[in-house]
């Protein structure tokens, strides 16, 4: 049995229709994201534990500490981790709303040309996000505690806020996270024919500033986050020039292929 893709939805519905589906989908999803918050909120701990172990492993045996200096930041904090991780959680559900909002109004092929994005952003987001949480922010946070001493006599030691380190926590996983989504970026661009490979493979020096840049603001200010980002966006870039190559190579093959039946059915039709 051939799987197939319908094609673009042949009845015409009105707009206030279009508008109650919307409302309807948008309730889905805050559904969802509020079940997974009540979930998570209820593993807050052990979440927040999740993401602590960088900064335990950065420390040396036993002592490690976290402290809080207003009454209510631990709850807070609490109540952010869970409505990060539900985020996270939900988000399959959100995007399975947006897609069955959207893909009505979209042709078969044009289904088919977006179904890989949809499914390469969650993978690349959480490439990236792994990357920041098992490399980086290890890496980062020893670096960090490097700092600790006696210097002029004073002794200078590491006390990290619970609400500092969460916000820290979430920036490097945020900006790994999106930045990663580089070649989802680039390949829609070139797909809507916004931007072709020729003219990025004309700016790679660029390309190569800015990331630096976009590296250096999104990531605390240490050279060693800045390198663990920039190095893999550039892989990435190149990475997509590669996958730009072989999609225009496809879409040649495809259109010479066109171009040679309808000359032939032209061909066909006048001896006829």
């Amino acid at each position: 049995m051939k799987f197939s893709i319908p094609d673009l939805d042949e009845r015409e519905a009105p707009l206030l229709d279009h508008l109650i589906e919307l409302r309807a989908r948008l309730v889905r999803s805050v559904v969802a994201l509020a079940i997974a918050f009540a979930v998570c909120l209820y593993f807050a701990e052990d979440i927040f534990g999740f993401l602590v172990r960088p900064l335990v492993a950065a420390f040396p045996p036993g002592e490690g500490k976290l402290i809080y200096t207003k009454l209510y930041e631990a709850f807070f904090v609490e109540i952010k981790v869970a409505l990060f991780a539900a985020f996270f959680v939900s988000f399959p559900v959100i995007a399975n709303q947006i897609w069955a909002f959207v893909a009505p109004g979209l042709y078969a092929r044009e289904k088919k040309a977006f179904l890989p994005f949809l499914i390469a952003t969650p993978v690349l987001f959480l490439m990236g996000a792994s990357l920041a949480y098992f490399v980086v922010m290890p890496t980062a946070f020893r670096w960090f505690l490097g700092f600790e001493g006696t210097p002029g006599g004073i002794k200078l030691e590491a006390l990290p806020s619970t609400g500092d380190y969460l916000d820290l926590v979430m920036r490097f996983i945020l900006a790994f996270g999106i930045s990663f989504l580089l070649p989802v970026l680039l390949m829609l661009l070139n797909r809507a024919g916004l931007v072709g490979r020729d003219q990025l493979v004309r700016a790679r020096r660029y390309v190569v500033v800015a990331v630096f840049i976009v590296a250096a603001v999104i990531t605390p200010p240490d050279i060693v986050s800045q390198l663990l980002l920039a190095v893999p966006l550039l892989a990435l870039f190149e990475g997509s020039l590669v996958l730009m190559w072989f999609a225009e190579r496809k879409a040649k093959r495809e259109a010479a292929a066109a171009g040679e039946s309808a000359a032939s059915n032209n061909t066909g039709s006048s001896e006829g």
